[in-house]
């Protein structure tokens, strides 16, 4: 039992260790997001944001839905996220006066007014 806790320490502890990642964990303490959104917001590609969203998924730290073609991720709820949850809460009070914090959240805000399928379409014709 302890040998389990400690591999999900060390996997959530690996994720945290890239900034994409935690940029991601920042934006979704906003709320459930589409992938199409985070690679909006980080000017990323789409395969690499996947791959970021994997590790935080394999790490508990991310719950993920599908409907249709597109994917939604958002924080972990309920029992699902009880182990991450007190490294979430850390992490956002850590983090939410950051400069780079603000600038993600303003981009978030621009994108989140945009239509999630208009979007997602552009995307998707940029590649």
């Amino acid at each position: 039992m302890q040998n389990d806790a400690m591999r999900a320490a060390l996997r959530i502890t690996k994720a945290l260790a890239d900034l994409q990642r935690v940029r991601i964990l920042m934006m979704l303490q906003a709320g459930e997001l589409c992938v199409c959104q985070i690679v909006e917001v980080l000017g990323l590609a789409p395969s690499t944001v996947s791959k970021h969203l994997s590790i935080l998924s394999a790490a508990g730290l991310v719950a993920s839905r599908k409907e249709g073609r597109w994917a939604y991720y958002r924080l972990p709820e309920g029992a699902d996220g009880a182990f991450a949850r007190p490294v979430l809460k850390w992490l956002g009070a850590a983090l939410k006066n950051g400069d780079a914090t603000a600038q993600d959240a303003k981009k978030l805000r621009a994108v989140l007014a945009c239509d999630t399928e208009n979007l997602c379409r552009q995307q998707r014709e940029r590649t």
